[in-house]
């Protein structure tokens, strides 16, 4: 027992030597430090107050990916003109505006602030990002007073998702500072639209960053993700230290230049579908839809078939083909649709019901074989029935049953020498 005391004694002591050596180092601390010391860039004085912004400019020689920043300005001013569905005619890209937020929350609302605005321009030199930052809330009427006359030099205000959060979210804030704000004049393109359209069907996500990595080929390296950057704000109100917003700045300025990328590419597919360089079968099909729904069924059978060319998986595959059948239906071109229908109809897939039905209405309407389109009928409603099936059906099994009815022999209009003949003219 003698022992274990002794021990147990020696470890106390030993434990109370590395408290007393530990409690006596005064731990590290951080200064403060002010936002203008780290990033380079100005206080700026408004009527309102001040605020913090800074420009960065990204030169013509570089490159973002697959896109080089000399291009952006040489883009055709009715570039945005097809995506728009022509709200957007004719606008130099020096009049284009990228704008992107940094917030306090995804919520939206009267208690999510923007506090950081980023807005990029295409000019002689390059790629412009002004960013717009509020060192505190107090600073919120002065940064949205100067982005007001930022971006009275543009005409076209290009986001992603900016429709559904980024423009609501500012013009919310500009009614609580008692401010018009300045989109009325500006023609709105989100970009999402575009994107989702040209890629959902092959990507898992089309957020910006994904689309970056995917479309563009630009590999982030140290990023924020974006969920996190609330946290960093408010660590900096607490701690006042500005070097915990350097990523964020970056962030924001990669999602601007990314952007302005996406425009490069988005809006030319939907301009020129006959002539887009996309290298899978997939990226097609929603140019092929969107064609399709603007009554343009001969480029769209001509994109549909391309994406076929191409390759998609089964998913794909047989949708189209059923979208090519109902063009073709569509057009006037029986033979070719009734093809498609039959090899549909002749495999398992989640359209061999619908192409049973169009098989059906051919065989009824167009061969008048009733038999034959009764049996489609039944395949169909085999494989997914519905009352309209149901009525053809009962319709067929009618006609079949009841006797053809007798045709009634016309007679020719007889000539005057038949009649002659006949004696019935004199």
């Amino acid at each position: 027992m003698a022992d274990i005391r002794e021990q147990l004694a020696f470890l106390r002591e030993k434990v109370a030597h590395i408290d007393r050596k530990y409690a006596a180092m005064e731990k590290p601390r951080v200064a403060p430090c002010l936002i203008e010391e780290i990033v380079s860039g100005q206080v700026v004085e408004t009527s309102f107050g001040a605020h913090f912004e800074t420009e960065r400019l990204y030169e013509r020689h570089r490159r973002h990916g697959s896109v080089g920043i000399a291009d952006l300005i040489d883009l055709p001013e009715s570039l945005l003109a097809a995506i728009s569905e022509n709200a957007i005619q004719q606008a130099h890209p020096t009049r284009w505006a990228f704008l992107d937020t940094e917030t306090t929350g995804l919520a939206g609302g009267t208690g999510t602030y923007a506090f950081l605005i980023g807005v990029g321009s295409i000019d002689e030199s390059g790629f412009r990002v002004r960013q717009f930052f509020m060192r505190d809330y107090g600073e919120e009427a002065s940064l949205l007073s100067s982005l007001a006359d930022y971006l009275a030099s543009f005409d076209v205000l290009i986001t992603y998702n900016g429709k559904a959060f980024d423009q609501p979210l500012l013009e919310t804030r500009y009614r609580m500072v008692r401010a018009r704000h300045p989109f009325a004049r500006m023609v709105h393109l989100d970009l999402l639209f575009g994107a989702r359209r040209l890629w959902k069907l092959r990507l898992d996500s089309c957020r910006l960053v994904d689309l970056e990595h995917r479309i563009l080929g630009v590999e982030r390296q140290g990023d924020l993700p974006g969920e996190l950057i609330p946290y960093y704000y408010f660590e900096y109100l607490r701690m006042q230290q500005a070097f915990r917003l350097v990523p964020i700045f970056h962030h924001n300025a990669m999602d601007i230049v990314s952007l302005a990328c996406l425009t490069a590419i988005v809006p030319a597919a939907f301009g020129s579908p006959d002539s887009t360089a996309f290298r899978h079968g997939a990226d097609l099909i929603g140019l092929a839809r969107w064609l399709r729904d603007a009554g343009r069924d001969e480029e769209s059978l001509a994109l549909y078939r391309r994406a076929v060319d191409l390759g998609l998986p089964d998913h794909l595959l047989f949708r189209t083909l059923a979208d090519i059948g109902g063009i073709e239906k569509r057009l006037g071109r029986t033979a070719a649709a009734l093809e498609i229908f039959t090899d549909l109809a002749a495999s398992p897939n989640p359209f061999r019901g619908f192409a049973f039905e169009e098989l059906a209405k051919y065989y009824e309407h167009r061969e008048r074989s009733y038999t034959l389109a009764l049996e489609m009928t039944r395949n169909a409603r085999e494989l997914e029935d519905s009352p309209e099936l149901l009525l053809r059906e009962d319709r067929l099994k009618r006609r079949i049953a009841s006797p053809p009815k007798r045709q009634k022999l016309r007679r020719k209009p007889a000539t005057a020498r038949d009649e002659l003949k006949s004696g019935s003219l004199r």
